[in-house]
């Protein structure tokens, strides 16, 4: 069975799809790219306080999806600049620092996203328990 999976508690996607999508199946769980949009509207200012809210943003949608981070395989990230890649990570090891295993990471400098505001995207793909 294949879920969409969009958590109330952020904001709705910017199209039609899902933040996320379980497929108890294969067992996967994959997000699509989450940027940094608080439910209120708000953009955080820098490339480390966006990461933050995506990665609890991350955190909900693997919830609903029935997993946790501890289950991640794999981190997409993308910056707008080699600037914001220090503060990305720093963020990320925060976010991994209490999980047993450490997942694959890619990260990309990017020319931009949706609007300017936005420095940051990261997606992942997690495993079912």
């Amino acid at each position: 069975m294949i879920k969409s999976v969009t958590p109330e508690t952020m904001a709705p996607p910017f199209a039609r799809y899902a933040h996320g999508i379980a497929d108890t199946q294969s067992g996967l769980v994959l997000t699509s790219g989450q940027l940094a949009l608080d439910v209120d509207g708000t953009i955080p200012d820098g490339a480390q306080a966006q990461a933050q809210l995506i990665f609890s943003n991350i955190d909900e949608i693997l919830a609903q999806a029935g997993t946790d981070k501890s289950h991640v395989l794999k981190v997409h990230a993308y910056v707008t600049d080699r600037s914001h890649m220090a503060d990305y990570m720093a963020a990320r090891d925060v976010w991994l620092a209490d999980i047993p295993h450490l997942p694959a990471s890619t990260l990309m400098i990017v020319s931009g996203f949706t609007r300017p505001e936005f420095v940051v995207e990261i997606e992942v793909t997690a495993r079912l328990p």
